[in-house]
């Protein structure tokens, strides 16, 4: 497939009128063809219009169309071959292995998702029957399920050009849910996002769905972000990126007549906590898994674990020593772009006037490669400093030193909102880590216990959301099944006849779907 420097529109190939974007090779510094220039604010109409167009039809297709339609998009994704794989590692830098890997998770996470479309429990059917000789008063007969909400505007992340992107988490959930999305690509993989945007946009053509229901668009500034979510027929927002982009992107929606829900996925340091006796049994081991954790594709997961917090004493010295031998054998990795480098490099430079510098990976040997460096500090250094609490994306993390429980359980509860937190542990410190759960919960997403929470698997438990800052609202995942309910809400029918009622509600159940009738859930 030849790349044409284009935007899609429903089906039509449509160009830009503002400034082009060029991707840029990080490994050599170089910018890639074609040039992809932004879309405007009548792009974003366009746009908005065919999707509005698109919502009634696509929201009632069957659970079988639906379904088959993220069957559809995985397969033509997976038809584009090495092509897609070589461009995204042209405008990544990350291996091809990574990229293949990738491309199974995200084909992956699209036919998850139709097999939960095809069984039909995230309808959450609920029906009360009518009692109309109850007393004192009767009861109507009450039926429920969830309905997508509208078009969704999906903006596509830098660190993951596939997974989390045109075709990523957030765009397979609200398709699945029913709703048409508008992908704002990421600048970054520009090239990578218009072969996945015409893979998506075949997909529609073969199911033969309203031209609507998809589009990408491209743009270097605000604009097309800023008019997609304020455009009154966008519905929800899924955002993948900064703080600052995600906290720009929730105040436009809240400042709309109509405020949207924007679900943000934005900073996140991932605190590990290393219990005594974990370290006194296992030192050399954790900083094994510690090191291999930071450093794995340069540190630029929103789960690496930015933030160890152990008790002082021989056992952590030891895992200290094992830690810095180790990073410092690590090589310099190429990072996604020029700016991310940069990004990593100030943080780490300014880190370094608030905290020790312990160990540091190999220098860099090529452009925008990231050193990767292990800081230290003490437990009261940190509660005063709020600098020691920010996110440095890439291989870099702060040990914080506590002189004992007490002060462990200070740091907890000083962390903002985190994606995750892990407990490394033994027996013997079941006890202390019992004791800190409820802070833990508090603050995280997602509690690991002995493992390292680089690695999100996509399946029916997952939570990778958090409080603020990890993601602008606590209540949902970005990754799992349960993603679909962010953009579904519940409408009840009451005292319909069944001629008029969804098929999801009538009395004979002809979807067959596990009902909560009167009370009782229904096997």
């Amino acid at each position: 497939m030849t790349l044409t420097g284009s935007m899609l529109i429903g089906q039509h190939a449509v160009y830009g009128n503002r400034e082009a974007i060029r991707a840029i090779n990080p490994a050599t510094d170089r910018p890639l063809e074609p040039a992809y220039h932004g879309g405007s604010g009548e792009h974003v109409e366009r746009a908005c219009a065919l999707a509005w167009a698109a919502f009634d039809t696509f929201r009632e297709t069957s659970l079988e169309v639906r379904a088959s339609f993220l069957e559809s998009i995985a397969e033509h994704i997976e038809a584009l071959g090495d092509e897609l794989i070589e461009r995204a590692v042209a405008e990544t830098g990350l291996p091809p292995q990574r990229i293949q890997g990738e491309r199974g998770r995200t084909c992956g996470q699209l036919r998850t998702f139709a097999r939960t479309v095809r069984a039909g429990e995230w309808l959450d059917v609920r029906v009360d029957t009518a009692e109309p000789s109850r007393q004192p008063l009767p009861r109507a007969d009450l039926r429920q399920r969830q309905v997508p909400l509208g078009p969704v505007a999906v903006f596509g992340a830098s660190n993951f050009p596939l997974a989390f992107s045109v075709a990523g988490g957030d765009t397979a959930s609200a398709l699945a849910a029913g709703c048409p999305v508008i992908v704002k690509a990421h600048g970054a993989h520009p090239g990578t996002s218009e072969l996945v945007g015409r893979a998506v946009a075949q997909a529609v053509s073969a199911c033969g769905l309203p031209p609507g229901v998809f589009s990408l668009l491209y743009g270097s500034g605000r604009e097309v972000g800023i008019a997609l979510v304020t455009d009154a027929r966008i519905k929800a927002v899924g955002f993948t990126g900064s703080r600052s982009g995600g906290l720009a992107l929730t105040q436009a929606a809240q400042a709309r007549p109509e405020p949207i829900p924007v679900y943000a996925e934005m900073s996140s340091i991932n605190p590990v906590l290393l219990f005594p006796a974990a370290l006194q049994a296992r030192a050399s081991t954790l900083a094994e898994g510690f090191v291999a954790s930071l450093t794995q594709g340069a540190g630029q997961f929103c789960t690496n674990p930015g933030l160890l917090i152990a008790r002082a004493g021989e056992a952590l010295d030891r895992f200290i020593g094992a830690a810095s031998e180790r990073l410092q054998g690590c090589t310099a990795q190429t990072m996604l772009t020029p700016g991310i480098f940069n990004a990593y490099a100030t943080g780490v430079s300014a880190l370094a006037e608030h905290a020790q510098v312990v160990a540091r990976g190999l220098p860099a040997t090529g452009p925008n490669q990231g050193q990767a460096h292990l800081f230290i500090t003490q437990a009261d250094a940190f509660l005063a400093n709020q600098h020691l609490q920010a996110e440095i994306f890439g291989a870099s993390a702060l040990l914080v030193v506590c002189a004992d429980d007490v002060q462990v359980r200070q740091v907890c509860e000083h962390l903002e909102g985190q994606l995750t937190a892990t407990l490394h542990l033994e027996a013997a410190d079941l006890a202390s880590a019992s004791a800190l759960l409820p802070v833990l919960e508090r603050k995280a997403g997602r509690l690991l216990v002995n493992g390292w929470p680089t690695g999100v698997e996509v399946c029916d438990a997952m939570v990778h959301g958090g409080p603020f800052p990890a993601t602008s609202d606590a209540r949902s995942t970005s990754v799992g099944t349960a993603a679909i309910l962010r953009f579904l809400r519940p409408v009840c029918y009451q005292d319909f006849p069944d001629s008029l009622l969804p098929h999801a509600l009538e009395q004979a159940n002809p979807l067959q779907l596990r009902r909560l009738l009167n009370g009782r859930r229904e096997v």
